[in-house]
This record gives C-alpha cells, structure tokens and sequence, in this order.
C-alpha cells in the first residue's frame, strides 16, 4: 500500500451505497486517501433519497455521476469494497478485498436510507482506522 491508500467502492448501479460511501470517505479522509467508485450495470445518476441523505449530514453526492469500474480501477485499488456486486466483481490478486452486507437504498424511503448511510459511515471510521489514515 503507498502513502495514500486507494479506495474502490463497487455496488451493482453505483447509485446509492457506493457513492455514499465514497461522499463519507473523501469528508473524512480530505486528500489523504484516493477515492474511486463504479458498478456492474451503473444508473443513470445518483439515487436523489441517497443525496438527500447525505445532504442531511452535510456532504454533497448529487454531482456525483454512476459510472461502470474499470480493470485499471480495480489494479489501482489498495483495498477494494464490495456492496452487494457478488460474483460479478473482478479480482486482483494481491489487492484487499472487504464485503459489506448492506440494504441496498434503491426504492427506499428516506427513513431507511438514513440508517444505511448511518451504517455505511460508521464502516467508513473503522476502515480509516484500519488503514491508519487520520480522519479530517
């Protein structure tokens, strides 16, 4: 792992979980960590309950635009983490691999999304712990 770790996020429409998980990595972790995301079959952009949620608690993913991983992305990653992509998901020898069982948002109201992305922050915490990466 280099100086600064890099972070792949993957899900299946990149719309929801990885993308809040990417908002929480870069509000915590500022320029100390690389942040990547992508999915198997991306959404057409963000799912807005999930940037709703997110906007409560101060950070921004609506100009955030689903997009589909790429083999370099996966190669580039330090630790890569999984939301649900199952099978479809590469692997790279030698990289970290992490999965996280979480609901997915899509089709959610806002009361439950609030609690995956309680959830998906909390997860973040450890893992910047578990990468010695001081959080902003």
């Amino acid at each position: 792992m280099t100086d600064t770790p890099t972070v792949l996020f993957v899900c299946v429409h990149n719309a929801g979980r990885s993308q809040m998980a990417a908002g929480w990595l870069r509000h915590l972790a500022g320029d100390r960590v690389t942040v990547a995301s992508g999915g198997s079959q991306p959404a057409d952009e963000v799912n807005p309950v999930a940037a709703e949620a997110m906007r409560e608690v101060g950070i921004d993913i609506v100009d955030q635009q689903p997009r589909r991983w790429t083999d370099e992305a996966f190669a580039a990653a330090d630790v890569v983490v999984t939301m649900g992509c199952g099978d479809e998901c590469p692997y790279v020898p030698g990289t970290r691999y992490v999965d996280w069982p979480l609901a997915d948002p899509a089709g959610q109201p806002l009361e439950v999304v609030r609690g995956i992305r309680d959830d998906i922050a909390g997860r973040v915490r450890a893992l910047l712990d578990d990468l010695g990466v001081e959080r902003a």
